[in-house]
């Protein structure tokens, strides 16, 4: 049976209804009589048991990790705009009302994050007990929009909070990726500011997904406060990264200071210790021999970093410019300039894949390590990686927001090499577009969106509704967005239903009714299966797992 574009549209937003009522009922609290509003990050698709992790030891937490349901707070605000349905929105708004009016420590913090959760069962906060329950918050992006309309007070200090917490030097920048409890606030955003160089030697590590969520949160505390200083800072902490950057490349950079040695490592390679950074800056330690000083950690672009630097930094800063206008031009300015260059050095068109490369240049595709230590055993071969949908995303809105045609070049060729046909000799220009395209990726649906904001084409938007096809067939099941068909758990977090929603808004003509997307979050630490054994695990590896298996 052919269905109508119109029955085709109403069948994708159908889909995110399904899914949202689904959430809120059978992932609600359902351990005590007065249940509150909390959520579960997930289930278990056969069963409906709420998704669990399992510390060494056998217990279990039930996992409500607020940090990890941004996107779907997302979905429902969206949903409840474009449906006129409030009891969307008004469900986000409790569980964040109660989050800030029970579950706050004194200084503002929620219990969240990578390594610290709600345990729905028993309302206590819990989590891989071998990350010490820190505070974390890397590439998470919390909603700060809906949390500002249900508590401006306390939002503020959560964001006052969350940067006193990773701060252990504001003067000079000097950031952990593990924030701290209980802190008294101090001078906050008055502190003086002293520009330090890049690479100084330092205790914490200025990983750019811990910089990512405070240049974000502060961004987000000067758009809704108008309160300057934390907008001086989200760019005073935006430029170390810019500042770092190879002087003959433009390229990088994952963290702009170095790893202080505190000792020797007088263990062997093997002991998982070995890569712990008191012992000095760990890319050093394990490429120094062959490559010299430029060997970094803040000057590897491996996948991970690639991912950080040049698709989620890209698009949360420029969403923030986009959003803040000329008060923060200077965000399009860096991304430009970084995604320029990491066009120029690690693109290789004719297979659409990216470089494994040090900052300097070095392509390090093929190398094998000579040595173990943080990144990867003797005898690890680092491979060339493709350009996929989130580079796609950045890549265009970059474009959108600078109009240089170098850029489009680039989106033109990566949408080649993901089969989405010819994108045009420029927007809108010779488009032939590949409406029979498998893409079934979420990234690639909000990339095409992102051209359709560029330049209204009916081609792409009629791409972007197949894509969004291809999501409906082939991730949506049993009421639930799926890895794949037989996944053992449904993960409430997932970014189909916002992506659907969004290409709804587009076909509205109203594409501001629905929130945008940056990143899922994560949560991860130690984790023993059934059998007794216990490893390192991300919270999404979970929602890989088979029933089958």
């Amino acid at each position: 049976m052919e269905y109508t574009e119109e029955q085709r549209d109403a069948e994708r937003l159908r889909a995110v209804v399904t899914f949202a009522d689904q959430v809120l009922a059978r992932g609600r609290d359902r351990y005590r009589t007065e249940p509150t509003p909390l959520l579960a990050d997930g289930l278990k698709v056969e069963t409906g048991e709420h998704l669990t992790w399992r510390v060494p030891g056998g217990r279990e937490i039930v996992l409500s990790n607020l940090a990890s349901q941004q996107v779907l707070l997302r979905v429902l605000t969206g949903l409840t705009n474009l449906t006129g349905e409030s009891r969307y929105k008004e469900a986000g708004e409790a569980v964040l009302r109660y989050h800030f009016d029970q579950l706050a420590d004194s200084s503002g913090l929620l219990q969240w994050g990578g390594h610290r959760v709600i345990d729905l069962r028993t309302l206590r906060s819990d989590g891989p007990e071998n990350k010490g329950l820190v505070h974390e918050l890397k590439n998470h992006f919390p909603y700060y929009d809906l949390m500002f309309a249900v508590n401006p007070a306390a939002t503020r200090k959560l964001i006052d909070a969350i940067w006193n917490a990773h701060l252990d030097d504001w003067a000079n920048l000097e950031l952990s990726r593990h924030g701290r409890y209980g802190l008294s606030p101090g001078l906050l955003w008055e502190h003086p500011f002293h520009d330090p160089p890049p690479f100084r030697a330092t205790r914490g590590l200025s990983f750019l997904p811990a910089g990512n969520d405070l240049i974000y949160a502060a961004g987000r505390l000067y758009k809704q406060t108008g309160y300057l200083p934390a907008l001086v800072w989200a760019k005073r902490l935006a430029w170390m990264y810019v500042k770092a950057r190879h002087p003959k490349t433009r390229l990088g950079v994952y963290q702009y200071t170095q790893a202080l040695k505190q000792e020797e490592a007088e263990i062997a390679p093997e002991d998982p210790h070995f890569t712990f950074s008191c012992y000095g800056d760990r890319a050093q330690r394990q490429f120094g021999p062959e490559f010299g000083l430029d060997a970094l950690e803040g000057y590897m672009l491996l996948p991970g970093h690639a991912w950080s630097i040049y698709v989620i930094n890209s698009l949360m800063e420029l969403e923030l410019a986009e959003e803040l206008g000329t008060e923060a031009a200077e965000f399009v300015a860096w991304v430009h300039e970084g995604m320029v260059a990491y066009a120029k050095y690690a693109y290789l068109p004719e297979t659409n894949q990216l470089k494994p490369m040090l900052a300097n240049g070095k392509d390090l595709s093929g190398y094998r390590l000579p040595r173990s230590g943080y990144y990867g055993p003797a005898g690890t071969i680092l491979r060339r990686f493709p350009a996929g949908g989130g580079f796609l995303h950045a890549y265009a809105r970059t474009y959108r927001l600078t109009g240089d045609p170098g850029l489009w070049t680039v989106v033109r060729r990566i949408g080649q090499g993901l089969g989405l046909g010819d994108l045009g000799l420029r927007p809108g220009e010779r488009v032939q577009v590949e409406l029979g395209s498998k893409q079934a990726d979420s990234r690639v649906l909000f990339a095409l969106l992102e051209i359709y904001r560029t330049i209204p084409h009916p081609a792409y938007l009629a791409l972007a509704r197949a894509v969004g096809d291809n999501i409906l067939r082939e991730k949506f099941h049993y009421g639930f967005f799926l890895r794949r068909p037989d996944c053992l758990y449904a993960e409430f977090n997932a970014a189909e239903p916002l992506a659907l929603l969004k290409l709804a808004a587009a076909i509205r003509g109203t594409p501001e009714l629905v929130p945008g997307y940056l990143a899922t979050g994560y949560l991860t630490g130690d984790y023993e299966e059934l059998d007794g054994t216990v490893h390192g695990l991300y919270g999404s590896q979970l929602y890989e797992r088979s029933r089958m298996s």
